[in-house]
């Protein structure tokens, strides 16, 4: 594989190095590159890497809510037996990074989607793709609660896409 900045031997105009793999292994390189360059590949595989994320966040998150027993759902906790305990937490881990997963999957489902597809009518790859896609994404996820969330979740989703942008495309020396 190809990294900016570091030239390979053999490279073919995807990118990859293909010097010393056989024809079978060239032949999935190819196929790895036509999937991340259409706006279905990309959607689907960053849909399940932000599911795979989101699943490692909420598992995470959810790990830090029985840090004490000083809570109303600790001192609840703390009088059953340990077993129901550890089922308990368990099943609420469970939960709690199923349904992050599902948020993180959606969010970058709809965000890469909607970016790839502007980038493609646009046919520019520049930072107004991604503030763009943000907007659309940002207003889709915040609809269901009404206009002024979705004016919202356009702004915040947009300038933070601006802020990543600007931080990725920043000239490094």
């Amino acid at each position: 594989m190809s990294f900016p900045g570091i030239p390979g031997a053999g490279s073919v105009p995807g990118g990859s190095d293909v010097a010393g793999m056989s024809q079978q292994e060239q032949q999935i390189v190819k196929a790895m590159q036509a999937t991340m360059e259409s706006c279905a590949g990309k959607t689907v595989i960053s849909g399940g890497m932000g599911f795979a994320f989101g699943g490692l966040f909420g598992l995470f998150m959810s790990s830090m809510s029985y840090d004490t027993p000083l809570s109303a759902q600790g001192q609840q906790l703390t009088n059953l037996p340990l077993r129901q305990q550890l089922r308990h937490g368990f099943r609420d881990m469970g939960s709690r990074s199923y349904s992050s997963a599902k948020n993180f999957g959606l969010i970058g489902a709809i965000f890469a989607g909607t970016e790839c597809c502007i980038e493609s009518y646009r046919a520019k790859s520049d930072w107004k793709n991604g503030v763009s896609a943000g907007c659309i994404t940002g207003g889709t996820l915040g609809a269901k609660a009404g206009p002024q969330a979705a004016a919202v979740g356009c702004v915040g989703f947009a300038a933070f896409s601006a802020a990543i942008d600007a931080f990725m495309r920043r000239q490094t020396d």
